[in-house]
Order: C-alpha cells, then structure tokens, then sequence
C-alpha cells in the first residue's frame, strides 16, 4: 500500500451533532457497508442522498430509517454500471437546486462476482469490475467537485480492500480495480490537498457483508462483526475531525 496510514482515534465515536447541516451522499446505499454508512450518517445529524441501481432497495431502505426514528434521506436511483457523464451531472445539479450543498461522498458501491482465474475471467465481469469500482466514482466525483468545493470543509471517501489479500490469485478485476483506486486517492488528494475538499480512503476489518459471505464462502459469517464499526469510521472521516487523515488510508485492521 502507497497510501500513508491513519488510524481512529482512541475511543472516538460519532455524536449526534457530528455531521449537522452537512449534506452526504452514498453510493450503494443498500448494501451491508452502505446501508450501514447511510444509518451512521443519518444518526449524526447529515442529510443523507442515498443511491443505488434498484429503485425498490433504495425505498425500502427509506422506510425503514423512518420506523427506526432516523431522519427522512433523499431517494436519487442511479445505475453506476451504466450512468452516463450527463446522469452524474444531472445529480450534481440536482442536489445544488434542491438541497443547496453537498458536504461528502462515501463510495460504497462495489462489483464483485467472484474469485476466478484469470484464465475463466469473463471479459464482462472484467470490465463491469474496473467500471463500477473506479470509472464510476472518478464520473461521480467530478461532476461533484464544484458542488464539494463550495462547502467550507468536504471529504470524499472510498472504500478500499485488503491490499495483501487481493494481489493474490483468483481476485481479478475487482483485485485491480481496487488497486487503481487507491492510486486514484493519491493523484486525487495531491490535486486537492490546498483547499476545503478532503481525499481519504477508508481499509475495514472483516465484517458480515454479502461481498464478505462471496469471497469467502468456507467462513463463518455469522463470527464476522456487523459494519457499523466501519459505517462510524466513515463518520469521521466525513467530520472536520478528520482533518489530520486527508490524503490517507484509515486502517481499522488489528495489528
């Protein structure tokens, strides 16, 4: 890993005032990590954009922060596989009429079919892996970059793997595409590290996710933590608290 490494703070937890008046986005909002972020941020004190491929997901995942008592998040559908650059910029524009601002993205969207050789690799799941793991958030975040530039602090943040693990067999494309993103954080944080917007990459421990139960289909899942460590983490690094992180990878690995 390049990327230099940041660690939380002893102790630190989100409050419910962390994020008050900002304005999130996240991608793969129903998923286990991006469903957790979405709660997370909502609990302290965001106004969540959530979005997503499937429209039904995003909504049931609406309904339920309502019967939980969370705030009401904004439903905006969009395809990461197939968006175009107007879709992204529509969005932007989107949020800048209706909400006013936009104070964070957190990249939770991820393709992954699967360990396979490279010699069985289909060139689709190739391609769909480089894509929506790193084509589509660079899209995202520059259609997004002058809304972000607005805010008097804003990060963006991506999820990254374990770099020891994916450069073994069998990972593929979404092993590549990973990495790609995490020198696209670097590039991207050294364009950036003079003004408001913050670049970080966030590395979770394992946690009980569907990509998780994929790639490691021997294992216990149950034994493995829910993401609410990782979503908290995310908090911060969306928090002005997480200024000494810019430009890092947030580790939450032991050891």
């Amino acid at each position: 890993m390049d990327l230099p490494v940041a660690h939380l703070p002893s102790g630190w937890m989100p409050a419910a005032d962390t994020l008050a008046a900002r304005v999130v986005l996240v991608t793969g909002a129903y998923g286990g990590l991006g469903s957790a972020v979405t709660r997370a941020a909502a609990r302290a004190g965001a106004t969540v954009v959530i979005t997503g491929k499937r429209k039904r997901q995003l909504e049931q995942l609406y309904d339920a922060m309502l019967a939980e008592g969370l705030s009401e998040p904004v439903i905006h559908p969009l395809d990461m596989e197939v968006a175009t650059p107007r879709e992204y910029t529509a969005l932007a524009e989107g949020l800048e009429r209706d909400l006013g601002r936009l104070d964070g993205i957190v990249h939770c969207a991820a393709s992954f079919t699967g360990l396979t050789p490279i010699s069985m690799h289909k060139p689709d799941d190739w391609l769909r892996a480089l894509h929506v793991n790193v084509s589509a958030p660079f899209a995202l975040t520059q259609a997004c970059l002058p809304l972000l530039n607005q805010s008097d602090d804003s990060s963006v943040v991506f999820v990254l793997d374990n770099p020891e693990l994916l450069q073994r067999a069998h990972w593929g494309g979404y092993g590549v595409s990973k990495a790609a993103l995490e020198r696209f954080v670097a590039i991207l944080h050294e364009e950036t590290d003079n003004g408001p917007l913050r670049t970080h990459a966030l590395l979770p421990a394992p946690m009980r996710t569907a990509l998780r139960r994929q790639a490691y289909f021997g294992e216990d899942i149950m034994q493995r933590p829910l993401p609410d460590a990782t979503a908290a983490a995310a908090v911060y690094l969306l928090s002005a608290q997480a200024l000494s992180a810019r430009g890092a990878v947030l580790d939450l690995r032991v050891g």
